[in-house]
């Protein structure tokens, strides 16, 4: 009977599965002006719908999600680095956030939000517009 050993290929090996298991969060972008916090966030193949917004005195939590299509595809992939599924971040920021004020936009698969500065405390969510 062959045994097998081990080589340092396996551990790339090892790790290039862990990697592709491993929850990927979307690419984001943070810019402060004197005004506002301005955050755009790539969300290619999420709907509208999914994406949520919240917000705190100094942060922001968007969540969203990424159905897998249906009904689509003839047969199984052989190789797919598509993620499904739903997925949250926040962004923390050094000043707070007028709340109220909040303005949101998806178009082509990327968010934007606007975060003009101000005190305050109490959390709301905000609506995704087109």
């Amino acid at each position: 009977m062959l045994s097998r050993h081990a080589t340092p290929f396996d551990l790339f090996e090892k790790l290039e599965q862990q990697l592709a298991q491993a929850e990927r969060v979307p690419a984001a972008e943070v810019m402060e002006t004197d005004a506002a916090f301005q955050i755009a966030v790539e969300l290619p193949g999420a709907a509208k719908d999914s994406i949520d917004v919240k917000a705190t005195d100094r942060s922001l939590v968007i969540s969203a999600e990424r159905a897998q299509p249906e009904g689509e595809r003839d047969g199984e992939p052989l190789v797919s680095e598509f993620r499904y599924g739903s997925w949250s971040r926040s962004f923390r920021f050094p000043k707070g956030i007028q709340r109220d004020e909040l303005k949101a936009s998806y178009r082509d698969g990327l968010l934007r939000i606007t975060a003009p500065k101000a005190e305050s405390n109490a959390a709301v969510s905000i609506t995704v517009e087109a």
